[in-house]
């Protein structure tokens, strides 16, 4: 088939998020032509689903430079760079202005089902590299399309595919039976609807990251409240509690994120959460009212519960990236180059060094996947992360080799990353849990004050 010259292809952006509208103010800023495809009706669709949350960083570490640089002339004014937003903020005064003025280079409702070498499948080696590539796109129309491109910019992020309750990784037996009764989000709480669902509950909450936090100091709020009698949450943690657990507290370069942490520790402190640790979940049945039993792996049965809701994490999405050649680290599906950098076993986000091209380069070149995505199943990731990747990616992309092996980014310390902050309070959020923790004899426990602070936080990071 003719093959145009790259030079009169678009780099296809997969993504209208942040790191996918970064990618693109940065090849607009390069003369390269950018096509966002985004399969939501509007910027930012995915931060639009936890709109309710604030972010644990200020809008002076969500807002990117190429992008500030071509918003400045449409009379777009910079939030206080000291505030902290919450994600319908960012979507209003940010993302969506973005794509407003990318303008024609922003389609919606284009999502992408499979990106390969043109007339080149998995296997095929002959002129491979010579190839552009082709992005098939299925329309909210109907319609299906083949778009050439000069590159791929995979920055569809993780939110889609939310890890399960499993222990195994795999949905617990007679978990998707129970869906009606399972919620993979934090929820809403200023929703009506969604209050009701939780007011008066017992609720189970399975994950130890800043989501998981988040949901327990929002559910210790509505216990507190003048309508929430009786709310109670059964924290389930796969591994154990040490003093890390709560992540960096006051120590934390990014305070927000520190005071997420000791806000969930608050919520068990005060008794609004117990907390059941080396719990490994089997199974989820019901009992005769409907209500959700846990089961673990070793056995245990806890007392049922009214709602789940599941914080595991989120993993990446390669199912339409099946024809292109990737090279990713078997445990994490992050790009083999970067997954020793953010191993959550090792690593925190402030010893995580800004990375680029390089780090993510795949054997087919060309295809890059940023931001969330990059990092496979790893939890720690910063918006600022993101940015600095599609700098360097689209330098790369520019054939301006120094620019993209040059840093440009410092991360904060102390403490981890991942999810974001409380639902209301400007000045606190969140943590992701910290610590290399071994598990425990499975007990259930009530966190003291002295117990839960007794150690110094350290380096690494414990799964949910």
């Amino acid at each position: 088939m003719f093959a145009p010259s790259p030079a009169d292809l678009p780099v296809a952006v997969i993504g209208a998020g942040p790191t996918g509208l970064a990618a693109a103010a940065h090849l607009t800023e390069r003369g390269l032509r950018p096509l966002v495809l985004e399969a939501g009706a509007a910027a930012g669709a995915t931060v639009r689903e936890w709109a309710h949350v604030r972010l644990f960083s200020t809008w002076g570490e969500i807002v990117d430079p190429a992008a500030e640089k071509l918003l400045a002339p449409t009379g777009w004014s910079r939030p206080d760079a000291a505030a902290y937003p919450s994600g319908q903020d960012w979507v209003e005064r940010y993302l969506q202005p973005l794509a407003d003025t990318l303008g024609k280079r922003v389609r919606y409702g284009a999502r992408v089902t499979g990106v390969s070498r043109a007339g080149r499948d998995l296997i095929v080696d002959a002129d491979r590299e010579t190839q552009p590539f082709v992005v098939h796109v299925q329309h909210s129309d109907g319609r299906e399309e083949r778009i050439l491109a000069a590159a791929v910019i995979d920055a569809s992020g993780t939110w889609t595919t939310p890890s399960p309750a499993g222990g195994s990784g795999l949905p617990a037996l007679g978990e998707q039976a129970a869906h009606d009764r399972i919620a993979y989000r934090v929820p809403d709480l200023t929703d009506p609807a969604v209050r009701a669902r939780y007011t008066g509950k017992r609720i189970a909450v399975i994950g130890s990251g800043a989501s998981a936090f988040t949901a327990l100091a929002s559910l210790a709020d509505l216990a507190r409240s003048q309508d929430g009698a009786g709310t109670k949450a059964v924290w389930i943690l796969r591994r154990g509690i040490s003093g890390s657990t709560f992540g960096g507290g006051e120590a934390d370069q990014l305070p927000a994120r520190g005071a997420l942490g000791l806000a969930a520790k608050t919520a068990v402190d005060d008794g609004h959460a117990d907390a059941v640790t080396g719990f490994r979940t089997e199974a989820v049945e019901r009992d005769t009212d409907g209500r959700v039993i846990l089961v673990a792996e070793d056995g245990r049965r806890l007392q049922a519960v009214d709602e789940v809701i599941v914080l595991t994490g989120f993993r990446p999405d390669l199912s339409f990236l099946s024809e292109v050649r990737l090279r990713l680290d078997e445990r994490l599906q992050a790009p083999v180059e970067l997954a020793p950098l953010i191993d959550p076993n090792q690593h925190s986000c402030g010893t995580v060094y800004p990375h680029g091209h390089r780090e993510l380069a795949h054997p087919d070149s060309g295809v890059y996947l940023v931001g969330m995505k990059s990092y496979g199943r790893a939890p720690t990731f910063l918006a600022m992360t993101g940015y600095e990747q599609v700098r360097s990616v689209v330098a790369a992309l520019a054939g301006d080799t120094d620019a993209a092996d040059r840093v440009e980014l410092v991360l904060p310390e102390t403490g981890v990353c991942g999810g974001a902050g409380l639902f209301d309070t400007p000045d606190t959020a969140g943590a992701d849990a910290g610590g290399c923790c071994a598990a425990p004899a499975p007990q259930l426990i009530q966190l003291t004050p002295a117990s839960a602070g007794s150690a110094t936080t350290a380096g690494g990071c414990c799964d949910a």
